[in-house]
């Protein structure tokens, strides 16, 4: 037996796509579930124009960006060490949208000793089995207090992720308090333009250079970084309890729908 509960409203998150994870039909099935929602999130504003941009039609919907816990991840006062300049990102998955051939970029840079003076790199987490970074430290995935405890040892984030929805990695870096290198690609770039620097891969060692050199800059600017867990609990409570007050109107005016 089937129970439905047509007084229930219908939210629809959606938080990836197919040129993320370079699939076919994700998107369309999004869309189709969309269809028979009465409001849609979504968790960047470049994903919202992608799926309008595939067919979704522009109804009810709203932006509501991640946030992470900030009783793990969080910071006081960061400071460049008079030793070595850490880097640091972390990954759970091994596509290869992650950004591993940045990874590899900084552990070919690592081999040039006066780099290797200045820099070292930190990868957390799950390495594609082909990709051998010899000159890197690789600690095995990381996650909750732990993950914050090993992000605030280190200096700066770097992501090189690519079509990326929104992404939790960077968030939890820049919690930590690290000025985040990004690349201008998906919806990262709506979290991190503000606390860091966009780079590409030919100009990887420069945008370190400059980050380098404005470091105090972008650490006072994460002391008030916007996108935390609690502001996007607020936002979500926000959105429900307005949904709620509208619930009446809402189900007065559904539209039919054929199913998919």
């Amino acid at each position: 037996i089937k129970y439905t509960n047509s007084q229930t409203i219908v939210v629809n998150r959606i938080n990836e796509c197919d040129q993320r994870k370079n699939t076919k039909g994700l998107n369309n099935y999004l869309i189709n579930v969309s269809n028979i929602a009465d409001h849609t999130i979504f968790i960047s504003d470049w994903l919202k124009k992608l799926f309008i941009n595939s067919g979704f039609e522009d109804r009810k919907n709203s932006v509501i960006r991640n946030g992470a816990n900030n009783e793990f991840f969080n910071f006081n006062n960061k400071k460049l060490s008079a030793n070595k300049i850490k880097i640091v990102t972390h990954h759970w998955g091994r596509d290869i949208n992650k950004g591993f051939n940045i990874y590899q970029k900084i552990d070919n840079l690592l081999q040039d000793e006066s780099f290797k003076q200045k820099f070292e790199f930190t990868f957390i987490g799950n390495l594609p089995k082909d990709l051998n970074l010899k000159n890197t430290k690789i600690i095995s995935p990381l996650y909750g207090r732990k993950l914050g405890e090993e992000l605030r040892k280190h200096h700066i984030y770097i992501t090189g992720s690519i079509f990326e929805p929104a992404g939790m990695h960077h968030i939890e870096g820049g919690m930590s308090g690290l000025p985040i290198l990004y690349i201008n690609s998906g919806g990262v770039t709506e979290y991190c333009k503000n606390y860091g620097l966009e780079y590409s891969f030919d100009n990887l060692s420069i945008k370190l250079e400059e980050i380098v050199e404005n470091y105090d800059i972008y650490v006072e600017r994460l002391k008030k970084y916007e996108f935390t867990g609690e502001r996007m609990n607020e936002n979500y409570l926000s959105l429900f309890e307005n949904l709620l007050v509208s619930k009446k109107d809402i189900l007065k005016n559904r539209k039919s729908f054929k199913k998919n």
